[in-house]
């Protein structure tokens, strides 16, 4: 069964999304079980991405990268997630922040943070959830104070990827107290991980995507020098609403990759058990089911090609990435959903992909921005 066929991908797109599905042949799916039951962080496979040149690349090449585009970045995606969500995030979250800098920073912070990510010698992460405030990037509590020449942190940030691993985060916090211009309050600034004040612990065991590490992280007087304020002061929300366009997209191209593999999984299981003297593909009610699948897989996938589009030409941006993240996302809950009760009885053990794709599609409808604000984005910024 192939269902990622290549008439949708740009041609620029197709070599490197080979790439990935060779990657993810060799090194993720083969042991995706084995991280998921130890949720150990897949520090080989991680290395073996960076060495297949797959790894924090889209990044510019002036800065040690390959200038992977939104659609490349995509394409990996898709193939990353089909072979399994959590070595995939730990994979695609290397640099997760990064391009922030690069859109947004100075040269100085270019060549010191950012080519080390590109050139694979240091990974880092993207700070901004806080433990009681998860979507509301305007009612975020952790705050930068400036004191001579340095920002001083306080607060905490939670969901964090790569908190403990990274060497260095892209940090968002409150730098005014304006009621008028809530949005105007914020920025963004790199953190390095050494700094005296920041400590990282990871989250308790997840059910989901236990390959991928997220952190719980404590800012207490935590002191940076001035010159790591990302931009100018007060544009943090403004740099993040572009990031997670591309971000969401992205996410979409997750939720694809899960479907795909929830889709791969239920019609081989059922091509292959027999019922009542026949295959259980035989039953029409397994057809439809199989065929509703196909068609929110079809529609899902073409929307968020669609997306990459509109918003790589920033062309209502906003509005095509909460379209593609939504769809996909939930689209990829329901072929699981579906998958598993196809497999009837045997989809609740631990050791069925079934079952693991049925628990990680969880996870990307509320990350990036939960699906019920991407409709309230969708409504909002619709063309009129």
């Amino acid at each position: 069964m192939e269902l990622f066929d290549d008439d949708i991908v740009p041609e620029a797109a197709r070599e490197v999304k080979q790439d990935a599905r060779e990657f993810a042949e060799e090194h993720i799916a083969p042991n995706a079980a084995d991280y998921y039951a130890s949720g150990e962080y897949p520090h080989e496979i991680l290395e073996a991405g960076m060495d297949a040149g797959l790894v924090a690349q889209d990044i510019g090449e002036e800065w040690g990268g390959r200038g992977f585009s939104l659609h490349q970045v995509l394409a990996i995606a898709e193939e990353f997630y089909r072979a399994d969500a959590g070595i995939a995030l730990t994979l695609q979250l290397a640099s997760f922040g990064a391009e922030i800098v690069e859109e947004h920073g100075d040269d100085r912070q270019k060549e010191e943070f950012l080519r080390p990510v590109a050139e694979n010698d240091q990974i880092t992460g993207l700070a901004v959830s806080e433990p009681e405030t998860g979507s509301d990037l305007a009612g975020m509590a952790t705050t930068a104070e400036k004191d001579g020449d340095e920002w001083v942190l306080n607060g905490e940030k939670y969901w964090i990827g790569n908190g403990v691993e990274a060497d260095w985060v892209t940090l968002y916090a409150k730098t005014g107290d304006d009621e008028d211009n809530r949005y105007g309050n914020y920025s963004l600034f790199i953190v390095p991980t050494d700094a005296e004040g920041y400590e990282a612990e990871h989250i308790p065991e997840k059910m989901a995507m236990r390959a991928s590490k997220q952190a719980h992280i404590r800012l207490e007087d935590c002191r940076i020098p001035e010159d790591h304020l990302i931009g100018v002061e007060g544009a943090g929300f403004y740099m993040l609403a572009d990031f997670f366009n591309h971000g969401r997209v992205i996410v979409g191209g997750q939720g694809v990759g899960l479907a795909a593999a929830a889709i791969e999984e239920a019609s081989e299981f059922v091509h292959d058990r027999e019922a009542f003297g026949r295959t259980v593909d035989e039953f029409q009610a397994v057809q439809h089911h199989l065929a509703d699948m196909r068609l929110e897989f079809e529609s899902a996938r073409t929307l968020v090609w669609r997306a990459a589009d509109k918003v790589a030409d920033s062309d209502d941006a906003g509005y095509w990435a909460a379209l593609a993240k939504t769809k996909a996302t939930e689209t990829a809950t329901e072929c699981a959903e579906t998958g598993m009760q196809l497999h009837g009885g045997r989809s609740v053990l631990t050791d069925r992909r079934i079952s693991r794709v049925f628990r990680d599609s969880r996870i990307p409808v509320i990350y990036e921005g939960a699906n019920d604000v991407q409709r309230n984005l969708i409504y909002r910024q619709a063309p009129r």
